[in-house]
């Protein structure tokens, strides 16, 4: 049976990658914050649960501990670095040929070659000026955590999803490797399926050291490409 650990399990992205690994048989470690644990009563005599803050290294150390994949939610909450210090313990406390699966949304780049659309543009400018203002997120500190897994020679990948939306599965979501691309147009994802995507990927080598952004596979852009 595969081991794996979800970090940032108690949010609603979590909740649904913990079902999904449940439902694919994995053994499954959870991480989240202790005011957190309550959010997984209805799994905690099914999972292993590990409270603490998920940019608390000795909490990483210890829920990566003999898994074979890790999927990490990359939250840019607060000012302390919490994205870059969450997949820096991951980075290096998880086992050697461990799949690494990280998430975030389009607004990362790899290579620079993603065109975002106007209302991404404005999204983002909105969210760096309120940041000054009241520092409850902290944008950059996610692009460095980035930055540090593409750079890492671990198994890596980075889901980039679009805007979310709740709803029943569609199933597995449709990728492009840039932001741009007319199969993502029309930017929505439902979050059950970006959990899909995430516990997917684990056995999905071909995503090794890609960051796919997607988009859902029932939406008008992907059966619009689909059609074609």
């Amino acid at each position: 049976m595969m081991k794996i650990c979800i970090i940032g399990a108690s949010g609603k992205l979590g909740a649904y990658m913990v079902q999904h690994a449940l439902d694919q048989g994995y053994e499954v470690v959870g991480v989240c914050r202790e005011k957190s644990v309550n959010k997984l009563d209805l799994y905690k005599n099914r999972i292993t649960i590990i409270p603490g803050a998920t940019n608390d290294r000795e909490v990483i150390k210890k829920a990566v501990a003999g898994c074979d994949g890790v999927l990490t939610v990359l939250v840019p909450w607060g000012n302390q670095h919490y994205s870059s210090g969450t997949a820096q313990a991951v980075l290096d406390y998880a086992p050697q040929g461990a799949r690494l699966i990280f998430s975030c949304g389009w607004h990362i780049t790899r290579d620079g070659k993603d065109v975002y659309p106007p209302s991404i543009k404005r999204e983002d400018k909105l969210i760096r000026w309120l940041t000054r203002i009241i520092p409850f997120a902290d944008i950059d500190d996610q692009v460095e955590a980035c930055q540090r897994i593409f750079a890492s020679k671990t198994k890596w990948t980075v889901v980039r999803g679009s805007d979310l939306e709740e709803g029943e599965s569609q199933g597995l979501p449709v990728w492009s490797r840039h932001v741009g691309d007319p199969i993502l147009a029309s930017n929505k994802t439902r979050r059950v399926d970006f959990a899909l995507f995430m516990v997917d990927a684990l056995k999905n080598d071909s995503l090794i050291h890609e960051a796919p952004a997607i988009v859902g596979c029932c939406s008008a852009s992907a059966l619009s490409h689909s059609a074609v």
